[in-house]
C-alpha cells in the first residue's frame, strides 16, 4: 500500500511538472517579441582569456564617470568576483550610478556582500526569480544574458560569467576557453536598451533618461545586437545555415541542435559546405554531453567534422557563416537557449574581424581531438544507456 502511494505521488509530481512546463512555455512564446535591430558601426575587440577580460573590465569600471550597468547569469563572490564587486562599490561611493542585475538561480553573492553593496550605494536586483503559477517552468527559465555597459559608450557581451572557474582556477575543468566582446561606441545603445528593459522587469523601475544614451562614435565594425526571449533564435540559426555556400564554423559548449538544425547542417555538408563543429570533450552538467551523441553519426556520415576540445573546458558560443557573418554571444545550440532562456548575441559583418575569430577557432581545432565514426561505434553500453536517458531530458538540458 505504501509503495502504491509513493508511486502515485511520483506520477502526480511528474504530471504537474509536465503541465507546468508546457503552460509556462506557451505563455512565454506568446509574450516573446521579435527584435528588429539596426546595423551599427562600432569598434569590437575579441577577448578569449578571463584574465584579459576582467583586467579590461575592471579598468573600464575604474574610469567610469556616470554609470555602470552590469547583468550576468552567474556571479560568484570568490576571488575575482570580490575584485569586481570592490571596484563597483568604490565607484558607487564616488557618486557613479551602479546597477547590478544577477539571475536569481545563478547568483552566488552572499547576503552579507549584498548588504555591503547596497550600503555602498550599488543598486542590486535579482532577475527571473521562480514564481507561481508556473513554478517549475520559471525555475528553468533563466536570464542567461551577460551585458555590461559603462557610461553608455563601452559595452561587453559574450560567454564569460564572473567566477574563479572562468580564470581556469577550478581543477575539475582546468583552463577555461571562452569568447567575449568589448564594444566601444555605436552598438552600446542596444546593449543599454536591453539592460534597462531587463532592469525594469526585475525592479519595476522605469529608466528613460537620455543621459544613459550619449552620442556615440562610429567604428570599423558593422554589427547588430540580437536579443531573444525564448523564441525566434532557432529560426535565425536555421536561416544562417541555409544561406551558407562555403563554410560553417560552430563553437558551443552544449550541442543539442534538434531535428531541424541537424537536417540543415547535413544538407549544407552535402552541397559542399565545409562544416566544422567545436565542442568540449568533458561535460560540466550531468547528461548534457551524452545528449549530443545521437546527433554526431549522421553529421559525420554527411561530411561534417566534429572536434572535441580537451585542454580545459570549451565554453565559447560562436557561429561563422561563409567568413562573412560572425555570431558571438550567450546562446548555445540547444533547446534551453532556443526555447527557454533569455539570451543576447552580436552579429558582426566585418571580414577582417571575422578573419581574426576564425584564427582563434582554427587554433582551438588544432588542439582538439577529431571525433571519428569508429569512436562512435565503440561507445560502451553504459555510455549508450546514458544517451538514452539524456535524450528523454534533452528539452531541459
Amino acid at each position: 500500500m505504501l509503495l502504491m502511494t509513493i508511486v502515485a505521488i511520483i506520477l502526480l509530481l511528474i504530471t504537474w511538472f509536465w503541465i507546468d512546463f508546457r503552460l509556462g512555455l506557451k505563455k512565454q512564446r506568446q509574450e516573446a517579441k521579435r527584435y528588429v535591430q539596426e546595423i551599427r558601426n562600432g569598434q569590437c575587440e575579441i577577448l578569449t582569456s578571463g584574465h584579459d577580460l576582467y583586467k579590461k573590465m575592471i579598468t573600464d569600471i575604474n574610469y567610469a564617470e556616470h554609470h555602470i550597468h552590469m547583468l550576468f547569469y552567474i556571479f560568484r563572490d570568490d576571488h575575482i568576483g570580490t575584485q569586481v564587486l570592490k571596484a563597483l562599490k568604490e565607484k558607487a561611493k564616488e557618486g557613479v550610478k551602479v546597477r547590478l542585475l544577477i539571475d536569481r538561480v545563478g547568483c552566488s553573492i552572499s547576503k552579507k556582500m549584498q548588504r555591503e553593496l547596497k550600503k555602498a550605494g550599488v543598486s542590486f536586483a535579482h532577475s527571473h526569480p521562480p514564481k507561481f503559477p508556473y513554478l517549475f517552468f520559471t525555475l528553468n527559465r533563466r536570464n542567461h544574458r551577460k551585458i555590461t555597459v559603462i557610461d553608455g559608450h563601452i559595452g561587453y557581451i559574450g560567454g564569460f560569467n564572473v567566477g574563479d572557474e572562468y580564470l581556469g582556477r577550478d581543477p575539475k575543468f582546468g583552463d577555461w576557453r571562452d569568447i567575449h566582446l568589448r564594444i566601444e561606441g555605436d552598438g552600446c545603445q542596444d546593449l543599454q536598451e536591453q539592460f534597462l528593459e531587463d532592469w525594469t522587469v526585475a525592479t519595476k523601475e522605469k529608466i528613460t533618461q537620455q543621459q544613459y544614451y550619449p552620442p556615440l562614435a562610429k567604428g570599423l565594425h558593422e554589427l547588430k545586437i540580437i536579443p531573444s526571449d525564448g523564441a525566434f533564435l532557432e529560426e535565425s540559426f536555421i536561416d544562417f545555415i541555409k544561406e551558407a555556400t562555403d563554410s560553417i564554423y560552430i563553437g558551443t559548449p552544449y550541442f543539442i541542435p534538434g531535428k531541424e538544425i541537424k537536417t540543415e547542417l547535413i544538407a549544407a555538408a552535402k552541397r559542399g559546405v565545409d562544416v566544422k563543429l567545436i565542442i568540449p570533450k568533458q561535460g560540466d552538467h550531468p547528461l548534457v554531453k551524452e545528449a549530443s551523441f545521437p546527433y554526431f553519426q549522421p553529421l559525420l556520415e554527411a561530411g561534417c567534422e566534429v572536434f572535441r576540445y580537451y585542454r580545459g573546458f570549451y565554453h565559447a558560443k560562436t557561429i561563422i557563416i561563409d567568413k562573412k557573418i560572425c555570431d558571438i554571444g550567450t546562446a548555445n545550440v540547444d533547446p534551453r537557449s532556443f526555447h527557454i532562456n533569455h539570451e543576447i548575441n552580436c552579429l558582426i559583418f566585418n571580414k577582417e574581424f571575422i578573419k581574426d575569430v576564425i584564427e582563434v577557432m582554427e587554433h582551438d581545432i588544432s588542439i582538439s581531438e577529431r571525433l571519428t565514426i569508429e569512436q562512435l561505434k565503440n561507445r560502451s553500453f553504459f555510455h549508450r544507456s546514458k544517451e538514452k536517458i539524456a535524450t528523454v531530458f534533452a528539452p531541459l538540458l
